[in-house]
């Protein structure tokens, strides 16, 4: 009775930054804007065009991978235990494609997670592609992005193994971690998880609303081990590209860096 309490509580709180439109619809509105043209070259250094006062630093290299021993069950984070002052960008779905975005994980090496849905990327795997070889990472949402919290193991466990083979045809790699879509997941998704291969469910302790960020718990502030979602900005329209960079400049600001995701869990 109480785990399920605490998992109720738990998603509750992340759904609190869940994403309220549909991945399929936000594909038909974004898809006049991953129609622009990259930009950007010339002798600035790379940084400046993106608004960062100064060069990114370079992430620690974790001595080992965080966390607790392993128990039978994958563990749910939305944050993780390290003293390393990093933070880590995640970006669901698919949904968005700008292909400037990609100029700014070159250029500025940028470990960013992606926890991708088949039924959202589409005939857009090509774009990831792209992403994946400049440093982005490559995770698991699902196949068909649905709430998956209250259906059968069965349904649960073709969701996330189905779409765990789909990126191993794709990449040739099966992701360890996952993110439920809106946050939702019960113990059958736990187990479902686990018997598909999944180290951690990723959930997120911040997001971005608008031109701020939210935090589903603790202080109003970015901490050292956050895991922060980019959410659809629907109201000023700006792209992948001007949200990371404006939240990169506040990352910086607070004395951060942005790890990869994958190194420490």
């Amino acid at each position: 009775m109480l785990v399920a309490l605490l998992t109720a509580l738990v998603a509750a709180l992340a759904a609190a930054c869940a994403p309220s439109v549909d991945p399929i619809e936000r594909l038909g509105r974004r898809a006049a804007e991953g129609a622009r043209a990259s930009h950007g070259s010339g002798a600035e250094p790379s940084y400046r065009r993106y608004g960062p006062a100064a060069p990114l630093r370079t992430a620690p290299h974790p001595a080992g991978r965080a966390g607790r021993e392993r128990g039978p069950l994958p563990p749910v984070l939305d944050r993780v235990p390290t003293r390393d002052r990093v933070v880590f960008l995640t970006y669901d779905d698919g949904a968005e494609r700008d292909p400037r975005f990609v100029d700014l994980v070159r250029d500025l090496r940028l470990p960013v997670g992606l926890f991708l849905t088949d039924s959202v990327v589409g005939p857009g795997y090509g774009y990831f592609a792209r992403l994946r070889a400049v440093g982005a990472s490559v995770q698991n949402h699902t196949l068909d992005h649905p709430a998956l919290r209250g259906l059968p193991y069965a349904g649960q466990r073709a969701e996330i193994c189905g779409q765990r083979d789909k990126l191993h045809a794709r990449f040739g790699v099966r992701p360890r971690l996952f993110r439920p879509p809106y946050g939702t997941y019960d113990t059958t998704t736990l187990r479902a998880a686990a018997d598909c291969g999944v180290s951690a469910l990723v959930l997120w302790r911040a997001c971005t609303d608008g031109t701020d960020l939210r935090f589903t718990h603790g202080p109003a502030r970015l901490l050292p081990g956050d895991i922060v979602s980019l959410t659809p900005d629907e109201t000023a329209g700006d792209g992948l590209r001007e949200r990371t960079a404006r939240l990169l400049r506040r990352i910086q600001r607070q004395g951060l860096t942005v790890g990869r995701l994958e190194d420490y869990l």
